[in-house]
Formats: structure tokens, C-alpha cells, sequence
């Protein structure tokens, strides 16, 4: 059951929460409903979170993302039991998930890096199922996941953590109700940000939101 009506969403990104890696984490946040991850964590670490909360991991890629080698030689790509939100819209519990993961491109060869031109490809290929969310729903929706932020709302100045313009262009636009991202990492008081309807929050390590 949702505690008083409420869903409890646990968001994760960038670094390994110690207390949240334990059973005893239930003791002291549980319940938590959905679990939504901006990248750059370890697999292993995911899924202890699905595990130990019973719930539900929706997650996109970190640029510090890679392969892992599991103790029995296979390679895993993701998070296992997890789904990822790549390019691709979800409806799960009443909300309108969708995500976007990877950074500025600041190496050639780098993995989850994209150029400005290329994250606008990426949300650009979302614009049809947005349109049709807001046709059927009254609304595009409700949460985005990325890994980076959008430009100039939260980002850093150095090429690796500026964020995408493209994600501005995407609030603009279809106003989700949040914005969740990491790879900034900050000391201090929390970033956050209202661009209109929409709330920009930078998740590092771990943020609970609550609906």
C-alpha cells in the first residue's frame, strides 16, 4: 500500500549510498514504490535496491557506464530485472516515465557520450509519442530521466558537465512535472530549479520524491 496515498519514488545517481546499500535501508526509507536511476552506479547496486524495497528500477545510462564481468564470466550491459528508459515512453503506476542517459561528448571514443546534434536526434525521436501522450492523457509527461541536465539550469561550465539545449527545447515543450538528473555532483544545498510546471531536480546520490 501507498502510504497515505502517496507514491514514494527513490531516485539514485552517481554514487553509492552506503545505508542504502544494506538490508537495513527498509528500516529507515522503506516503503518506496518506484525506483528511478540517472546512471553512473553499479549494476550490482541496483538491483540490491529492487531487492531489499521490492520495487519496480527504471534506469538510463551514466557516460561512466560499462560491461560488468559477473563471477561466472558473463558480461552483463544493464542492471538485471531493471528496464530501461532509452528513447522510449512507460506508463507505470499513473505516471508517464521517460528518459535520455549519457553526457556531452568530451572523448572520441567515449561510451553514453553524445554531441549537442545528437541528443537533439535522440528527443527529437520522442516527439511523436509525446504528441500522442498528449493527445490521450491530456498531458506528455510527468517524469524525465536523464543523467545530464539541461544546459545552463544546474550544468558546470567545463565541456564534460554542460548541459543539452535539447533538454531545454523538451521542457519548453511538453513540460513534464519533473527533470531528474545527476553527474553534476554539488556540496551543499540541493540544485533545484523551476522552469514553469516543470521542477529540475538534480538527484545526487539519492533523492525521494514523493506524489
Amino acid at each position: 500500500m501507498k502510504a497515505e496515498g502517496r507514491l514514494r519514488i527513490l531516485a539514485v545517481s552517481d554514487q553509492v549510498v552506503e545505508p542504502l546499500y544494506s538490508p537495513r535501508a527498509r528500516e529507515w526509507l522503506a516503503p518506496v514504490h518506484l525506483i528511478l536511476s540517472c546512471g553512473d552506479l553499479p549494476y550490482g547496486y541496483l538491483e540490491f535496491l529492487m531487492e531489499v524495497f521490492n520495487a519496480p528500477l527504471f534506469y538510463v545510462h551514466g557516460n561512466h557506464d560499462r560491461p560488468e564481468l559477473c563471477a561466472d564470466g558473463r558480461i552483463r550491459l544493464a542492471p538485471q530485472g531493471g528496464q530501461s528508459l532509452e528513447g522510449i515512453v512507460v506508463w507505470e503506476q499513473g505516471l508517464l516515465l521517460s528518459g535520455l542517459g549519457g553526457s556531452r561528448r568530451y572523448h572520441p571514443e567515449g561510451s553514453h557520450q553524445y554531441t549537442e546534434g545528437e541528443m537533439w536526434v535522440r528527443v527529437l525521436r520522442l516527439v511523436p509519442r509525446l504528441l500522442w501522450n498528449r493527445w490521450q492523457y491530456g498531458r506528455a509527461l510527468d517524469v524525465f530521466v536523464a543523467h545530464a541536465p539541461p544546459r545552463a539550469i544546474g550544468d558546470a561550465p567545463d565541456l564534460a558537465h554542460q548541459g543539452f539545449a535539447a533538454f531545454r527545447w523538451l521542457i519548453h515543450r511538453f513540460r513534464p512535472r519533473y527533470f531528474l538528473h545527476g553527474h553534476v555532483h554539488f556540496h551543499g544545498c540541493r540544485p533545484i530549479f523551476q522552469i514553469g510546471p516543470t521542477r529540475v531536480i538534480n538527484v545526487f546520490p539519492y533523492y525521494l520524491l514523493e506524489l
